[in-house]
């Protein structure tokens, strides 16, 4: 059941940002709206470099309730049984490292990415490190994955959460994205965007956000898309993800990779989740088909963020 965010009855939503979105979602806008004006679920992945999922169900089932999020086999929903607390991150077993507190939807790009241990992987924009910490247990602290991020503000945080989970065979940058140019078998580009899916983490956005935002933020992906598929070894797979809804950021993105490279092949992600149509046509421009391959995640599907997830494979 949904539980609305107290005071938000007064927040202001731009009117450019109405028509966009209810161009988008038609009838289903005041959803939309209802759930991200409303409290997000708590969800935590267990670190499985750390403790398995049946010892860390053991140890929090008797004041938790934990239900398996389906498209994630150490993702869990998390709520207390009597309503008491919602501070999991107070747990000793979150300082512990046995688990990370994650947003269940975040957890989809390195579940698609499937590193495996032999692998060397590039996770180019990385902080704080949700999904570098999920990477590296997914590789089982093998092979080698390079954590990077161009804010050195954000080294501080990342740097903790790796040593918290006991990553072992991770390497902290402190660079630009688009200065990469090494090979890689695996690359997850969790790019910079303007958050538009996160709103009910962040009620800010709807103060922020405006056309001209994304518009930018647009440019900077599309040069960090371009890097990374060229960093992308022959026959090997990147994934391309973003907590954003704009066509510009996300489908926009992906088409404008398939049209410069016509090796760049996206492959259908089958994954147990309610997702909607991806977006063909926005504003007077026309994307590839191919996108319907992409998933396209809003609040209202899964009561969880919104999200836009794509596998790309280097012929």
């Amino acid at each position: 059941m949904l539980k609305k965010i107290p005071k938000t009855e007064n927040i202001e939503i731009k009117e450019k940002f109405e028509e966009r979105y209810k161009a988008l979602l038609g009838e289903d806008y005041d959803k939309f709206i209802e759930y991200s004006l409303s409290f997000m679920r708590k969800s935590i992945r267990v670190n499985t470099l750390k403790i398995t999922i049946d010892e860390l169900k053991k140890r929090l089932e008797k004041e938790w309730k934990l239900t398996q999020i389906p498209w994630c086999k150490e993702g869990f929903f998390i709520e207390h049984k009597k309503g008491l607390r919602r501070d999991i991150g107070n747990l000793i077993e979150h300082n512990l490292g046995y688990f990370y507190v994650q947003e269940a939807v975040s957890m989809i790009p390195a579940v698609v990415l499937n590193p495996s241990p032999e692998d060397v992987v590039l996770d180019m924009c990385s902080a704080p490190g949700s999904k570098t910490t999920q990477i590296a247990a997914m590789m089982q602290n093998k092979g080698v994955l390079v954590s990077n991020d161009s804010d050195y503000k954000r080294m501080a945080p990342l740097s903790f959460n790796i040593q918290r989970t006991g990553a072992t065979n991770t390497l902290v940058t402190l660079m630009e994205g688009r200065f990469f140019k090494m090979p890689f078998d695996k690359i997850l580009l969790d790019a910079p965007c303007s958050g538009t899916g996160t709103i009910r983490k962040s009620l800010k956005t709807f103060k922020m956000w405006n056309p001209n935002m994304v518009k930018r933020i647009a440019g900077t992906q599309r040069q960090l898309i371009d890097v990374a598929f060229n960093c992308l070894k022959p026959g090997r797979v990147m994934t391309y993800s973003t907590c954003t809804l704009e066509p510009e950021e996300n489908e926009a993105i992906i088409d404008f990779l398939l049209n410069k490279y016509k090796n760049a092949k996206l492959e259908k992600i089958d994954l147990n989740i309610k997702h909607g149509q991806t977006v063909e046509e926005f504003n007077g421009q026309k994307y590839s088909k191919e996108v319907e391959k992409c998933l396209r995640i809003w609040p209202q599907d899964n009561d969880t963020c919104g999200f836009f997830v794509a596998k790309i494979r280097k012929k």
